[in-house]
């Protein structure tokens, strides 16, 4: 069974930046996309950012340009920098990654933004 878990800072104020980290237990290049979503409070799991093989990546319209998804396959490691944070990315964030048949998911990690 694959295993994803997320870590990182937690709190930032608006305009600030954070980087959060998934760690995976096999490598990232036996996936076939993997990324971030999040869920903000009353609102559905949404994608913020995913990456693929290629590597082509997709943003959310709404964090476009201040978000960036990494692989780091030494570590089977991927982050999430986001920049320019503001309160309304404040919410749960949770790594993925997929095969053709199967996706995996980390146990979320809460990211708050102060004003």
């Amino acid at each position: 069974q694959v295993q994803l878990v997320e870590s990182g800072e937690n709190f930032a104020q608006a305009g600030g930046s954070l980087t959060l980290s998934c760690v995976a237990s096999e490598s990232f290049l036996t996936f076939v996309h993997m990324g971030w979503y999040r869920q903000t409070p009353g609102n559905e799991r949404e994608l913020v950012g995913e990456i693929g093989r290629g590597p082509e990546t997709l943003y959310a319209e709404s964090v476009e340009g201040r978000f960036t998804v990494s692989i780091d396959n030494a570590k089977n490691a991927m982050d999430l920098q986001m920049n320019n944070l503001q309160p309304e990315d404040t919410g749960v964030y949770y790594c993925y990654a997929a095969r053709l048949r199967e996706s995996y998911w980390g146990q979320g990690t809460q990211v708050t933004v102060s004003i």
